[in-house]
């Protein structure tokens, strides 16, 4: 008990798993890949695996680390969102409940993962009867909007942005929301959210947890955009175009070069002062909660 479990959601993107896998393999304690046994898309579409992919992770898993989790993720009676939470309350118990419960998706890709990992490990008390004090950690996305010919497009404001990526306690209420005391944690991950061709992307946003909340303007901006005008284009997210205000370049592909590109731009990186605010502001809005009151969330639903 009390290791480093991560947990990964197989589906179309799962070529992506070769890039998001490989930064967090070595801090791994074990890996655990989850697959709808029908390979089922969580809105019901049927998705097809390269074997290749097999070939590439078995040749990959040198420390045998790595296994594969097949179940019904597809509950027609559910939402796209409603199995997208399922799935992942499923793979965390499979992870087991007791350690430290990470999970990425495929297109996060950790640019430090053993700072996080130094940093989660400040909290192992909290893996001691877990279900008594569940808690969450976060870090900040770089989102991707887009590859071009010269390096790539990503949101530079608001950025970055929250995610849950850790927990002890997996009682999730919508995807990786456990609605608990968050911890946020200065570590940035690069997200390949919208960085695709147009073809995977609108079978992405058809099939994935908020399908139904995608804005009918989004397309056009997203095919217009490249390096010379992205300067001119605004309120480009996917659902709430306003959330995301405008686009940055780095003229990179490099993981390396981005990092350091990253560590260049002040508004790329978190200061002491905001996360101190962040984290007091959790502990005070969760310090009053009485003990024994917390929902399991899906519980009774995904068991």
């Amino acid at each position: 008990m009390k290791k480093i479990h991560i947990g990964f959601l197989l589906s179309y993107d799962y070529e992506k798993l070769k890039t998001s896998i490989p930064p967090v393999y070595k801090e791994a304690d074990a890996i655990f890949i989850a697959m709808d046994e029908q390979q089922l898309t969580w809105s019901g579409n049927r998705f097809e695996i390269d074997p290749d992919f097999f070939d590439w992770l078995e040749a990959f898993d040198t420390d045998k680390k790595i296994s594969i989790y097949k179940d019904n993720f597809y509950i027609p009676e559910l939402s796209a969102i409603q199995n997208d939470t399922r799935e992942r309350h499923l793979l965390s118990k499979k992870m087991g409940i007791g350690n430290w419960l990470v999970q990425i998706d495929s297109d996060e890709i950790f640019i430090d993962f053993s700072s996080f990992i130094s940093s989660l490990r400040k909290y192992d008390h909290y893996l001691d009867s877990p279900e008594k004090k569940p808690i969450q950690f976060a870090g900040f996305l770089i989102n991707i909007y887009k590859y071009v010919n010269d390096g790539l497009l990503y949101i530079d404001k608001p950025a970055p942005t929250k995610v849950l990526l850790a927990t002890n306690y997996p009682n999730y209420k919508v995807a990786r929301k456990t609605k608990e005391r968050i911890v946020y944690i200065n570590n940035i991950l690069l997200h390949e959210c919208l960085s695709r061709t147009e073809e995977e992307l609108r079978f992405k946003l058809n099939n994935w947890g908020h399908n139904v909340d995608v804005n009918e303007g989004f397309f056009e901006k997203w095919k217009m955009a490249n390096q010379h005008n992205y300067t001119t284009l605004k309120d480009l997210f996917y659902m709430e175009p306003e959330k995301w205000k405008k686009l940055g370049f780095f003229k990179s592909r490099d993981l390396e070069e981005i990092k350091e590109l990253i560590a260049k731009k002040n508004n790329l990186n978190l200061s002491t002062i905001y996360l101190f605010r962040k984290n007091f502001g959790q502990w005070f809005k969760h310090f009053k909660l009485v003990k024994g009151k917390r929902s399991h969330g899906f519980e009774s639903y995904f068991n």
